[in-house]
């Protein structure tokens, strides 16, 4: 009797967020799919720490496989938490009495912290880093490999943000350069805008976190998995200058994925309707299956400040909440892959709800 042949892996596209070190909860949720030889992977999209991760898991692949891609990412995550702190430049830590739960790593106790955070009301790297050093550029370059990715089987995308003009950049795969990284996740109070052809980028998150449309254009996967890592709600009014200024920063890096995920909301709807023919049916559209990998509970006790600590403890403690998201997510919804959407655009992002 002829063996029967295992079904081909469903493909699916990642869409990565950034948020600093919180970029080691997606490290987790990665290190879990990669695990899941029934799922392959078409494109990723990503911003900020979500382009690094999706930089590096592209070189692991095009290395070594899945197993090549778990080791790279690991590597990376240790070698940040080794440089002490290279995604802000700076050594902060924990500081003692503070409560022995994830709350602990938020640096808003350290006075070290807020001491930096006044004086960088005062000077701009351009004052304070007239040579435009990025301590981040030597982390990046041992661990991403551009021509790698270029030749590999997985489309990438990194969003930047474009200074003169605020409209996002796409850096695809052939583009991507290790300038495009340090763009993507160049926040323009700790670093010198990062120049490429002659143009200023900053940070992605102001114009897409991460940007959809790229996936939508260039690959043939229909199911997207977002990895969420910004939360959406904050319980009470901010009333500090550091509260509102995080507050504002967090509403901003959301804005760009909301307006996206609205409009395809939008076109699903008229599909659904028959408004419009997918292209499944011959039409033009593509009928996404959005789905979500997020643990909003988890991350709920960290504060904003918390983007810049990389203790390995906090970056390892993050892996295992993305570990443990990833977990339940394939539990609940592996067998929806391929067949139907698992997250509800309206009633998560855009239906106004209520903090608890």
């Amino acid at each position: 009797m002829p063996r029967r042949r295992a079904p081909a892996p469903v493909r699916i596209d990642l869409a990565l967020q950034g948020g600093g070190s919180h970029g080691a909860f997606t490290w987790g949720v990665l290190d879990r799919l990669l695990e899941d030889d029934s799922i392959g992977f078409a494109g990723v999209s990503g911003t900020s720490a979500g382009a690094l991760n999706a930089a590096v898991l592209a070189t692991g692949l095009a290395e070594g496989g899945r197993a090549g891609a778990q080791a790279a990412l690991r590597a990376f995550w240790l070698d940040v938490a080794a440089q002490h702190s290279p995604l802000q430049g700076g050594c902060f830590g924990r500081w003692p009495g503070t409560t022995p739960s994830l709350a602990q790593f938020n640096l808003d106790g350290n006075p070290f912290y807020a001491w930096t955070q006044q004086w960088l009301r005062w000077f701009s790297p351009y004052q304070f880093n007239p040579l435009g050093e990025n301590p981040l550029r030597p982390v990046v370059e041992r661990h991403v490999k551009p021509a790698l990715v270029a030749r590999g089987a997985l489309a990438v995308f990194v969003t930047a943000t474009a200074v003169h003009t605020g409209q996002p950049r796409v850096f695809d795969r052939r583009e991507l350069s290790i300038d495009a990284l340090l763009a993507s996740a160049c926040l323009p109070q700790l670093f010198r805008a990062v120049q490429i052809d002659g143009e200023p980028y900053w940070d992605g998150g102001y114009s897409g976190n991460p940007a959809l449309w790229p996936l939508i254009y260039a690959t043939d996967a229909l199911d997207v998995v977002l990895v969420k890592i910004n939360p959406l709600l904050r319980p009470g009014t901010p009333d500090t200058p550091e509260e509102i200024a995080d507050r504002v920063n967090e509403i901003t890096f959301n804005a760009g994925l909301v307006g996206e995920l609205r409009a395809i909301g939008f076109v699903s709807r008229l599909i659904d309707e028959g408004r419009l023919s997918a292209r499944d049916q011959g039409g033009d559209y593509k009928n996404l299956r959005l789905h979500l990998v997020a643990d909003d509970e988890g991350l709920a006790p960290l504060n904003p400040s918390s983007k810049l600590n990389t203790e390995r403890a906090f970056l390892e403690a993050l892996h295992g909440l993305g570990r443990a998201a990833a977990e339940r997510w394939l539990t609940a919804h592996r067998a929806d892959l391929g067949v139907r959407a698992t997250l509800d655009v309206q009633g998560h992002f855009l239906a106004p709800r209520r903090a608890r």
